[in-house]
């Protein structure tokens, strides 16, 4: 591994329009912070609408059906991708120290797998350029029947800041491998990442207007593009009640499409028959990493109540021992939240564990004077009702419930607004194919915390958890329209010279 830069240079500060580095047309910028000793780090511009109105028109010349860009070969769309995954390999060190500092992820991790998913993604997508096909259709009265499928034209790419370069390498790949192009708004906690990205398209040959980047304020460049006439779709990776604005917005304008991953509260059910140790591991790891920063992360431990009490001391023990400190440091395993204010969301939702009952097994206070450090907490004896079993909490928190029966944590496990994820530990694979049909979530997980490190399987989720899919065939089938062709075709013996 790379050695890490403990002070990156900060490079790229402005707004990415039509391939060059602009500042807002406001003047305005914000400053972004390092959540580990709360200093500055630099002052970013702060794009808004006269900002975004300029990105979305150079994203739409590039989108003109005659442009360099819609011209372009799908096999030489896939080269400008793949390149630009080699720039990212090449600068990976400098992306690493670039996440670190800006949102407190330890460089071991943003090194080895935020960074390593973004270089993933492009190459992922760009395999995907040149195999999108349409159908023929049979028809019963001579007709000639196919579908094609087309880019959906500007896209509105919102990310969020607790995986800031993966999400947004994702949604940006995904979007240009059909021939689309985008305004990406990064995190205004985290725009660090995508800004350095910015460089690189240029680098790599992306024509003017493929990919414009405007850091700002959901309120601000956020509204801008949802609300935006020439914006043809919206990716948003968020929170529910963003989620909410947005589609409305959508019905307001010009009824654009919506793709929403939104919220979860997903449980992880354990089965008397699975390792004890195995599991405790696995479940202390899922509440725990990214400092509980993960929106499929499974916060709601459903343990049998024949082993509840072993798997409560062996999770307090996990917990002990879990790093929390320098996310420079190679031994840290868990940062600081990423803000003040998510700080305190998670502060405030401890409190409200200790109040209505739940037991504080460990944890449950500020580490450290300085940065956003959370202790690594674990309540047991929760109940349904209490807020730490309804509320995305989106820290280091495990809460953990006692159950008798299959149906009855069932039953429980989607008693929830929210269907992200769910995971379920057993060695009986009648119960693994039972509970998991049976459990109302977009991606079920047997026996493991992860999906595998494929992107070809499909992520989204039912419920408030949002709508439409990323990754896979799916999530490369919502950057298109699909347009059916019927041509007649006259009998020989009608045609006439």
């Amino acid at each position: 591994m790379a050695t890490p830069i403990r002070n990156p240079e900060i490079k790229y500060t402005k707004l990415f329009i039509n391939n060059e580095f602009v500042d807002a047309a406001s003047g305005k910028t914000f400053a972004t912070i390092n959540p580990t000793n709360e200093e500055e780090i630099a002052q970013i511009a702060a794009g808004d609408k006269a900002d975004v109105d300029k990105a979305v028109a150079a994203a739409k010349a590039a989108f003109d059906p005659d442009s360099e860009w819609r011209q372009m070969k799908p096999a030489d769309r896939a080269g400008l991708m793949h390149k630009l995954a080699d720039l990212i390999e090449r600068d990976r060190a400098i992306f690493a120290s670039l996440e670190t500092v800006d949102m407190g992820k330890p460089f071991t991790i943003a090194y080895n797998e935020d960074i390593q998913a973004g270089i993933n993604a492009f190459r992922y997508f760009a395999g995907w350029c040149d195999k999108v096909t349409g159908e023929t259709i049979p028809s019963e009265d001579g007709k000639f029947l196919y579908t094609r499928y087309e880019p959906v034209g500007v896209c509105g790419l919102i990310a969020p800041w607790n995986f800031p370069f993966a999400m947004n390498t994702l949604k940006v790949s995904a979007c240009v491998s059909m021939g689309n192009t985008c305004i990406l708004k990064p995190a205004e906690q985290s725009p660090l990442t995508a800004l350095h990205l910015a460089a690189l398209v240029k680098e790599a040959g992306f024509p003017p207007g493929v990919i414009n980047i405007i850091p700002g304020f959901g309120p601000t460049a956020g509204s801008a593009l949802t609300h935006h006439h020439d914006i043809n779709k919206v990716s948003f990776t968020g929170s529910t009640i963003v989620g909410r604005k947005i589609q409305q917005a959508s019905s307001e304008t010009n009824l654009k499409r919506v793709a929403l991953e939104l919220g979860g509260k997903s449980p992880l059910i354990v089965f008397p028959d699975f390792d004890l140790d195995a599991c405790v591991c696995q479940a202390h790891e899922g509440a725990m990493y990214n400092t509980g920063q993960v929106c499929c992360a499974p916060t709601r431990t459903f343990v049998h109540e024949s082993i509840y009490d072993k798997f409560v001391a062996k999770t307090v023990e996990y917990a002990k021992n879990r790093v929390v400190g320098d996310p420079f440091d190679e031994k840290t395993q868990m940062g600081p939240q990423v803000s003040k204010v998510q700080f305190d969301k998670v502060i405030d939702l401890i409190e409200s564990g200790k109040k209505e009952g739940a037991k504080l097994e460990i944890g449950g206070n500020r580490l450290c004077n300085k940065g956003y450090f959370v202790e690594p907490t674990v309540f047991s004896d929760v109940q349904d009702h209490m807020r730490i079993a309804k509320e995305e909490i989106f820290g280091p928190v495990q809460s953990i419930f006692k159950f008798s029966t299959i149906d009855e944590v069932i039953r429980r496990a989607n008693d929830t607004d929210y269907g992200l994820a769910a995971f379920v530990f057993t060695k009986d694979i009648n119960t693994a194919i039972y509970v998991s049909n049976r459990l109302q979530a977009g991606t079920i997980n047997v026996n493991s915390l992860s999906s595998g490190s494929g992107l070809g399987l499909p992520f989204g989720g039912y419920k408030q958890s949002g709508i439409g899919r990323e990754y896979g065939k799916e999530g490369v089938h919502e950057y298109c329209e699909v347009k059916s062709v019927s041509i007649s075709v006259p009998q020989s013996g009608l045609l006439k010279c």
